[in-house]
């Protein structure tokens, strides 16, 4: 059984804006996010992911991180956290991100030159947030070995569909009036 797939097949689609967003405990944190979802999600990108020699996994804030520290725990792989809060640390690097429902900024620490990074984020929608983070990662001299996301919405295009980035998916769908379609239950597609 594929609990993703399931999960998301029952979830609800609200308007925000002229926005179809849908509410999934990955991406929102509500409804509860069940243990054996995470750790069926996990495994997933343990499998599909190209773990080979990653220093670190990079997460955005705020809905990577429960993902991405599942994967740490999982790995043993260190995460840095993308924050969207200043910190001024030395080597901290500002962005710039606009989504299909916000614009803000987001700050990158503990990323150094030679890192081999897996960037992992719960959505991809608009490609926002990826479209300045994958550059400004290459731009500090990491490596992005991969990058995987854990739900695609498709159909509508992003800023990384005109980029070298093409991150792996868990699972493609798309919004149909009130209802989200799985397109791809194996992602990628």
């Amino acid at each position: 059984m594929n609990r993703l797939s399931e999960s998301l097949r029952e979830t609800p689609i609200i308007e925000k804006e002229g926005y179809h967003y849908f509410v999934h405990p990955i991406s929102d944190g509500v409804p509860e996010l069940r243990p054996e979802l995470l750790r069926e999600i996990t495994v997933r990108i343990v499998r599909k992911a190209d773990l080979t020699d990653v220093d670190k996994i990079v997460a955005p804030e705020a809905m990577g991180i429960h993902i991405a520290t599942a994967l740490s725990l999982a790995t043993d792989i260190p995460l840095v956290v993308a924050r969207k809060r200043e910190y001024g640390l030395e080597g901290e690097v500002p962005l710039s991100k606009a989504t299909g429902y916000e614009e803000t900024d987001l700050y990158v620490n503990d990323v150094r030159e030679g890192d081999r990074v897996l960037v992992l984020d719960d959505v991809l929608s608009t490609g926002g947030t990826l479209s300045v983070l994958l550059p400004a990662l290459e731009d500090i001299g990491a490596e992005i070995v991969d990058t995987v996301i854990v739900i695609k919405k498709a159909g509508n295009g992003n800023e990384l569909d005109e980029t070298e980035y093409e991150p792996k998916t868990l699972v493609n769908v798309k919004v149909e009036g009130s209802d989200l379609v799985i397109v791809d239950e194996d992602g990628d597609g």
